[in-house]
């Protein structure tokens, strides 16, 4: 799939440029002495374990359906999206605490012009990076690239943060454990985002009323009869989607006629929104 050879090439360059900033960063973070940078430095190193995800996750999902699974293994791209958002969580805390007690031990950083260099190169290189992700994402309908995006973000917001620290670090005695503080925060900020969506998706989600005017729209232009739909429940397997929903039939027509009509509109549902279907059968009733 078109989807999954570009997930897999973006993770391995990202996993490339994180361990280059990381290293940068890492040494910045112990010659200057802030905890911010080093959090910083963390952060993106941690960047390089949710894309070797990612890469997991794109090789798994792109495995075709079989006896065991027959709705193919699309689901594991949501799983791994869970697993990016889980270690953004854990990180987000343990950076928080290492800011608080930053603060507490009343530690001062010392910054040079080499340490703005790195960091100005971070921010741009991370939000190219966060770009293309996230463009892609919506391109290919990714939420594990999407995902893979909003990290890349948030470490170009938290060392865009930083930079912007720098400058006041003479004046604030504090700022760095405070920088830490706020880069912690957006950090768990993110991890919330991704989780909520993702597991909102595996645990299992009504039809949105967006789609269920879609396929009504769909059916309404290639099929001339008059049908009732009520009851519609999706089912998303990454790229396949399996859609439930009941039509109300006049009660006097031939069971023949009945399958005729349903299996008409799960081929125009397929056809027109890729999407696979079953279809209830119900009788009008006279109220």
């Amino acid at each position: 799939m078109k989807k999954n050879r570009i997930g897999l090439h973006l993770a391995s360059w990202s996993i490339v440029l994180n361990l280059f900033l990381f290293v940068i960063k890492y040494v910045v973070g112990l010659i200057s002495g802030s905890i911010a940078i080093i959090i910083d430095a963390w952060h993106t190193l941690s960047d390089s374990f949710t894309s070797l995800i990612v890469i997991l996750g794109f090789k798994i999902s792109a495995k075709p359906p079989d006896d065991k699974h027959p709705f193919g293994h699309g689901r594991i791209e949501m799983i791994a999206t869970v697993i990016v958002g889980t270690i953004l969580a854990i990180v987000g805390f343990e950076f928080l605490n290492k800011a608080i007690n930053n603060i507490s031990d009343k530690s001062i950083a010392s910054y040079n012009l080499f340490t703005i260099i790195v960091i100005i190169f971070s921010v741009v290189s991370k939000e190219v990076m966060a770009q293309i992700c996230l463009y892609q994402g919506k391109k290919n309908k990714s939420k594990l690239l999407h995902a893979d995006g909003w990290h890349h973000r948030t470490d170009a917001l938290t060392s865009s943060i930083i930079l912007i620290g720098i400058f006041f670090s003479k004046r604030f005695w504090w700022i760095d454990g405070a920088l830490g503080i706020v880069l912690a925060l957006v950090i768990l900020y993110s991890a919330y985002s991704i989780l909520k969506k993702s597991v909102s998706i595996l645990i299992g989600e009504e039809a949105s009323e967006g789609l269920q005017k879609e396929i009504q729209n769909s059916i309404k232009k290639y099929c001339d009869l008059e049908i009732e739909y009520h009851h519609f429940h999706i089912h998303r397997y990454g790229d396949h989607k399996e859609v439930t929903f009941h039509i109300t039939l006049d009660p006097e027509i031939k069971l023949k006629d009945a399958h005729k009509i349903s299996t008409k509109i799960e081929n125009i549902l397929f056809e027109n929104l890729a999407l696979e279907t079953t279809i209830h059968i119900d009788p009008k009733s006279d109220d």
